[in-house]
This record gives C-alpha cells, sequence and structure tokens, in this order.
C-alpha cells in the first residue's frame, strides 16, 4: 500500500486532502508543520512513498527544506509541492531539486483535490517504475557477477 506524508499548515487543506486521498486507498499521514514533517520523515520506519508539502509554512523555504528532507531519505520519494502563490521562479527551483510536481492550489476552473489525485497515482506509478528498474538492473549485475 502506498504510504503518503501531508505536510501543510492550513488544517482545511490538509483534512481535505487527507480524506480524499484515504478514499482513494492511500494511507495518510499529516503534519501541520515544517518542523513536524521533517520529524515523521526522519521517524518513519520505511521511506514515505509521495510526500505532498505546502511551499510557506513558517517561512518561504519550508517546503523546499521538506522536498529535500524527503529525497534525502530516499531518493525515489515523490514529492508534490502545493503553493497558494505560485510563481515561475518556485517552480523551476522545486523542480531542480527533485520535486516530482508543483501544484497551485488556487487554479480558476480546476478542481485542485482532482488534480492532486491524477498527480499522485501518476507519482505512484513513477516510483514504482524507478524502483523496479534498480531491482532488474541488480538481479542482473548479481547474474552477471558484475
Amino acid at each position: 500500500m502506498c504510504r503518503i506524508l501531508i505536510v501543510d499548515d492550513e488544517v482545511e487543506v490538509r483534512e481535505a486532502v487527507q480524506r480524499r486521498l484515504e478514499r482513494e486507498g492511500y494511507k495518510v499521514q499529516v503534519a501541520p508543520s515544517e518542523g513536524e514533517g521533517i520529524e515523521r520523515l526522519n521517524d518513519a520506519e520505511k521511506a514515505f512513498d509521495i510526500v505532498i508539502t505546502d511551499m510557506s509554512m513558517e517561512d518561504q523555504e519550508s517546503g523546499i527544506r521538506i522536498l529535500e528532507g524527503a529525497v534525502g531519505r530516499d531518493v525515489f520519494t515523490e514529492v508534490i509541492v502545493l503553493t497558494a502563490y505560485g510563481n515561475v521562479a518556485n517552480a523551476v527551483e522545486c523542480m531542480k531539486r527533485g520535486a516530482f510536481d508543483y501544484v497551485e492550489k488556487n487554479m480558476p476552473g480546476v478542481d485542485v483535490y482532482e488534480l492532486l489525485c491524477l498527480k499522485v497515482q501518476q507519482a505512484v506509478e513513477r516510483r514504482r517504475s524507478a524502483v523496479d528498474t534498480v531491482r532488474r538492473l541488480e538481479a542482473f549485475t548479481k547474474t552477471r557477477g558484475v
């Protein structure tokens, strides 16, 4: 089962995303701040498959630090960054640092929760594919004695 961590300081957003993803069958944990998010990342027995984080919580760099913590723990963890105040510079910076995607919370005419579910499904597929590729490579090198 896919394990997801949601880090967002807005209670309504955090709970709405959690409910929606749990309805889709995902196992979800939440954290209301950067500090608690980092703590959950570090204390988890097994790395999260997906992390969804708000870009700006305590400060403008909170989401970046969550992103770095998640990818630093497991390079295969896919991170989706949410923001209420999106801009191209932030999006580019997040993608350079390994984010799977960058989603604005307030897009006119778009059901952001539906979009987020789609992004999570895509992230799960990419993670699964990457992990499978590494496993096949390991098996191949074992049989070849490399």
